[in-house]
């Protein structure tokens, strides 16, 4: 083993070495399959010799452990390089790193995405060795531009929803399927979609331009072997729904909803960050949130994700679900309204999903409305009654209303 070298010539040697690797999609997949650092360590000193790289397995340990990766993501250097990863590479976050936002990718090692969100296998995947070592980024107009827009996915469809209503079930037994890509809410999705939201500035073209960007990476084919692809996305992402029909104007979308007392009781028990004032720059344009009963102010941001999945169903594609047809609705109407044909393998894979509770597979899912109904406080069913009441109505009309009705 050699002794290390000076720390600003292995700062160097470094840089030559990612160089060299991020140009070699198998050795990159040999290194992400190697989860300890000293075993990592000496597979790049290995590789860096024979490409001439003086490098000891101290300088490369040193650049592992050079600091939190939560914190790297925010470096304001400028990324040094512009052209996307390999497919084996997802977006991982679009931070701000200067004067405009920065792509971090993560390499995935080739493992599917199967936890119950993106988050979840985002956490396994970024403290990897390689990872830390590569620490991959890309400013967001290098990423826009340089998309291979000709091979980029489209998904076959989104799942947009009222929050705590079955959509993490519908993804789970999507994902079940051999050849799903299922996005379950990815954080880097969330941050263009609000950058897009924020930045009246700049050209809608180009805005949409990103979010294509976006979803087409997140959905590239990892194993070889995918052929549909669906996004469930951040209840909040309805409101954003005529921007998402503009990039994706032939991909269909379902909108799950359920009774409102149901949906704030959960809240209620474990709140989701949308309900709480003050987590939003704009807070739903709910004022003096802050001063409210919790009850009151969940109540009135569902009835803003509620109002628009209303208003936005004249936008065309849609199909609305109630919580009551699932998990039947699935493969009933979910399936059918993506243009996805399940063989016999698949269905069974489905049916299979369907019986596990979707953020706790071990568990069996079982109905909890009655529950949720019993327990339900008089503030709850005011609030339900006073914000939701005829939102919840409304959507029921729409997705009763006889095919080929008028609203």
């Amino acid at each position: 083993m050699s002794a290390s070298i000076d720390i600003d010539e292995a700062a160097m040697s470094l840089d030559r070495f990612r160089d060299h690797a991020i140009g070699n999609p198998a050795l990159l997949q040999h290194l992400a399959s190697i989860h300890d650092d000293s075993v990592f360590a000496a597979a790049v000193v290995e590789v860096a010799a024979a490409q001439g790289i003086p490098l000891s397995t101290a300088d490369v340990r040193r650049a592992l452990m050079s600091g939190p990766i939560d914190l790297a993501r925010f470096d304001a250097a400028p990324p040094r390089w512009s052209a996307w990863p390999d497919p084996q590479w997802l977006p991982s976050a679009a931070v701000m790193g200067g004067p405009e936002l920065v792509v971090e990718w993560v390499h995935f090692a080739g493992r599917r995405l199967t936890e119950s969100f993106f988050m979840d296998s985002l956490l396994r995947a970024r403290p990897l060795p390689i990872n830390r070592l590569m620490r991959y980024r890309t400013l967001l107009s290098s990423f826009a531009k340089n998309a291979p827009h000709d091979d980029l996915p489209v998904p076959d469809g989104f799942i947009f929803h009222l929050s705590r209503c079955g959509s993490t079930l519908a993804a789970q037994m999507l994902g079940a399927m051999d050849g799903m890509i299922v996005l379950s809410e990815p954080p880097p999705l969330d941050d263009v979609i609000q950058w897009a939201r924020v930045r009246a500035d700049v050209p809608v073209e180009l805005r949409v331009e990103v979010l294509r960007a976006m979803v087409g990476a997140l959905g590239r084919d990892r194993t070889g072997g995918a052929r549909h692809y669906v996004v469930k996305l951040d209840c909040w992402h309805t409101l954003e729904l005529p921007l998402l029909r503009l990039a994706f104007p032939d991909t269909p979308w379902v909108f799950l909803y359920r009774d409102p007392v149901e949906i704030l009781v959960s809240h209620m028990r474990m709140r989701g960050v949308q309900t709480v004032a003050g987590a939003f720059v704009d807070d739903f344009g709910i004022v003096d949130g802050q001063n409210m009963p919790v009850e009151d102010y969940a109540a009135r941001v569902l009835a803003k994700i509620a109002e628009a999945a209303i208003e936005h169903q004249a936008l065309g594609g849609g199909l609305l679900i109630n919580y009551d047809a699932l998990p039947g609705a699935v493969e009933a109407q979910i399936l059918p309204h993506f243009g996805i044909e399940p063989d016999g393998d698949a269905r069974a894979r489905l049916q299979a999903a369907s019986g596990r509770d979707a953020k706790a597979p071990l568990q069996a899912f079982s109905r909890d409305s009655e529950d949720k109904q019993r327990v339900a406080t008089a503030a709850v069913r005011t609030a339900a009654d006073e914000h939701l009441a005829e939102a919840y109505r409304r959507l029921e009309e729409l997705r009763l209303r006889p095919i080929g009705s008028m609203a």
